[in-house]
């Protein structure tokens, strides 16, 4: 396991942290202080940080616990492990981090403030895998990942893109839709999993419909996540040339190349990521996301944070690593969900979605993990690998 220098250390061991509550205290009364620290983005994003940063503040404000966010001064691990040491030394012991980019600071972090509580969201068994070992060859299974970090004080929480993924497909087709596009950032199994939903869902909507041979998915990765000229470029070929009509840009910053070559042709739409992306896609153009495939970033903060400041029941969470999906038929409950701004039509309502979900939570659809291969689909998928 990375270690810590003897100075950083030193200063760790002057640090005071407050105790555990007992069941009976109530968050007025508790020691408890949450902070958030940014990954490289800001509170603003309108992606994972703003989520995480709303939940967190609405939750502290409703019960009255001390909360600050902090935002690195750079774009590395070194720089979010100096936010999370100020955290520390300011007295916060609640700490939540959104996102893979965490990975590293997990590794750095944990074992040099055991009592400190971290809440991780999205980070991957491989994400600190490939942050604690130099040598580190992308196969998970091969390593216990307890051995690299010091996990009795950290949860992660991890998603099943797949069904959101999925939810995304069946929708765009059940809304008319018959020309799909996907487009990933770098493949790495998150965005795979998306992906290989999507193809999915957009599968089995097409055959409720009798419509396997009219729906086509096209299927690229940029290979990296954010867009560029390059990748417009790219896009522009399939809304203008080869009749795309709707892209889930699925990959960070990458959603912006889709956004701009839609915003060339009328009607042409796009689909969201991680979170409600329609107030920065419509930016490119009114009314062009027609959903986003949702992680349920906010609920994790919420029941985390539930957990350990109103009902002290920490113990049932630390050293986890959750993988979230459905716990549901409604779909507000779930980790995985469409965006409340999707645009519902006379094809695919409101209540469709509902009925959806209740199928899928019951397990009258099931959607596959399996990321070794695109699915065996009645659909046409044309895959074309990566754009860079």
């Amino acid at each position: 396991m990375k270690k810590r220098s003897l100075i950083a250390l030193a200063a760790a061991a002057a640090v005071t942290l407050s105790a555990m509550p007992v069941v009976s205290v109530s968050a007025e009364e508790s020691d408890y202080k949450v902070a958030m620290v940014t990954d490289y983005g800001d509170i603003t994003d309108q992606s994972f940080n703003q989520t995480t940063y709303e939940a967190c503040m609405a939750f502290c404000d409703e019960n009255g616990v001390d909360f600050k966010y902090y935002k690195p001064a750079g774009d590395s691990t070194a720089e979010r492990v100096a936010s999370v040491d100020q955290a520390v030394a300011e007295g916060y012991n609640v700490i939540v981090m959104p996102g893979y980019a965490f990975a590293g600071t997990i590794v750095e972090t944990s074992e040099l403030y055991p009592d400190v509580k971290f809440i991780a969201l999205d980070v991957g068994k491989g994400d600190i895998l490939e942050a604690a070992i130099p040598d580190y060859d992308y196969q998970p299974d091969n390593y216990n990942v307890e051995d690299y970090y010091y996990a009795d004080n950290v949860y992660i929480a991890v998603y099943q893109e797949e069904l959101s993924g999925y939810m995304a497909g069946y929708a765009a087709v059940k809304m008319g839709y018959r020309h799909l596009g996907f487009l990933g950032g770098m493949a790495v199994p998150a965005v795979v999993r998306y992906g290989y939903g999507y193809i999915q869902g957009a599968n089995d909507a097409a055959k409720e419909l009798d419509a396997a041979g009219d729906v086509t998915v096209d299927y690229v990765y940029g290979n990296q996540f954010y867009g560029d000229a390059d990748i417009t470029a790219y896009m522009d070929t399939w809304y203008q040339t080869n009749g795309v009509e709707v892209v889930f840009a699925c990959g960070g910053g990458i959603y912006t190349s889709a956004a701009e070559a839609a915003a060339k042709v009328e009607g042409t739409k796009v689909i969201g990521v991680d979170t409600d992306q329609a107030g920065i896609i419509d930016q490119y153009g009114e009314g062009m996301t027609i959903t986003s495939a949702m992680k349920g970033l906010a609920p994790t903060v919420n029941t985390l944070l539930s957990e350990i400041i109103l009902n002290d029941n920490w113990d049932a969470y630390a050293g986890q690593i959750q993988n979230l999906g459905l716990v549901s038929e409604n779909p507000e409950e779930n980790y995985v969900q469409l965006a409340p701004s999707t645009v519902w039509n006379d094809t695919f309502t409101e209540d469709d979605y509902k009925a959806l979900v209740k199928d899928m939570y019951d397990g009258k659809i099931t959607v596959s993990n399996d990321i070794s291969a695109v699915p065996a689909v009645d659909i046409t998928v044309n895959e074309f690998g990566n754009i860079k």
